[in-house]
């Protein structure tokens, strides 16, 4: 299994997520939050932006799936500008859910 990491422009994360969905992705979590890059700060009347607002989206998926899901973010939160955001993959040794208390790769 991998967890599927992915911070973009909050004005994208719905379409992103839609998209997402249309992978065949169950499940789905999004964190509204500020982030902030190494390129330069925009200015909005006189004074310098510190944070942009950013969602992170998560979810965790097969490993036969990360293509897709990866390719669907892309295709909606790519300008081809700096600040798009970026996407993390990583290993998922366990799952659990809580309200069963079972352990299992069917959680996802």
């Amino acid at each position: 299994m991998k967890r599927i990491e992915a911070i973009v422009q909050s004005d994208v994360s719905k379409q992103v997520i839609n998209e997402i969905r249309k992978s065949g992705v169950g499940g789905v979590t999004l964190i509204q939050s500020l982030g902030q890059g190494m390129g330069e700060r925009p200015e909005i009347g006189g004074r310098q932006i510190e944070f942009n607002s950013v969602d992170v989206i998560l979810t965790v998926v097969h490993d036969s799936e990360v293509k897709s899901v990866v390719s669907a973010i892309m295709n909606v939160a790519h300008t081809g500008q700096k600040g798009d955001g970026k996407i993390f993959v990583t290993n998922v040794e366990e799952s659990y859910d809580i309200s069963t208390k079972e352990k299992s790769t069917k959680l996802i």
